[in-house]
C-alpha cells in the first residue's frame, strides 16, 4: 500500500493521529477524501474523487468508520473514473454483503447510482457529464425515503456515522 485515503476527514482523536503517526512511519501517504454517508453526493465530491484517484500512488487502502457506505461509495466511484468499470457493475460495491443498508438513510447512495443508469439507458451519456449537466442533489434528497427501522439498526443498533 502506498496510499491509505481516510474518507471521514481529518479528526482530532487518538485513531486519526495514530493513523497518521503510522504512515510516516511506514513512508504511506494519508489523504483526506470526505464523503458523506447519509447524504447525495455533490458534484465537487464527485470530481475531488478524480482528481484524488488520478493524483495518488497505487495501490491505495479506502477507509471510513465502518466499511460500507462511504467506503462503498468511494469504492464505485474508483471503479467508474479510474477503471472504467460500468456503472451497473460498479454500483455492486453498495451491497449488504459488506454491511450496506439500502433501506436506511444510507440508501440515497444506491439511488444516486440508480438515478444516472435509468437516465444513461434512455439517453446515454458519460458519468461525469451527467453529474455536471443533470444531476440534482436537492431533487434526490427530496426523492429519497428512508425506512425509520432500517435507520434504528444502522444507527442505533449498529452504531454507524
Amino acid at each position: 500500500i502506498k496510499t491509505i485515503v481516510n474518507l471521514r476527514g481529518e479528526r482530532d482523536c487518538g485513531s486519526f493521529r495514530l493513523q497518521r503517526a503510522a504512515c510516516a512511519r511506514h513512508g504511506i501517504a494519508l489523504e483526506e477524501l470526505v464523503l458523506k454517508s447519509r447524504a447525495a453526493p455533490v458534484p465537487a465530491q464527485i470530481h475531488a474523487a478524480e482528481a484524488l484517484f488520478r493524483r495518488i500512488d497505487h495501490p491505495i487502502l479506502l477507509h471510513c468508520k465502518s466499511g460500507a457506505d462511504r467506503a462503498g461509495l468511494a469504492s464505485v466511484l474508483y471503479q467508474i473514473l479510474r477503471e472504467g468499470v460500468p456503472v451497473e457493475q460498479a454500483a455492486k460495491q453498495l451491497h449488504a454483503r459488506f454491511g450496506h443498508f439500502r433501506a436506511a438513510d444510507t440508501g440515497i447512495l444506491d439511488l444516486f447510482f440508480e438515478r444516472y443508469i435509468e437516465f444513461n439507458r434512455k439517453t446515454p451519456m458519460p458519468f461525469l457529464e451527467w453529474v455536471d449537466t443533470v444531476y440534482d442533489p436537492e431533487a434526490l434528497k427530496r426523492d429519497f425515503k428512508a425506512s425509520r427501522w432500517a435507520n434504528v439498526l444502522v444507527d442505533k443498533v449498529l452504531r454507524r456515522e
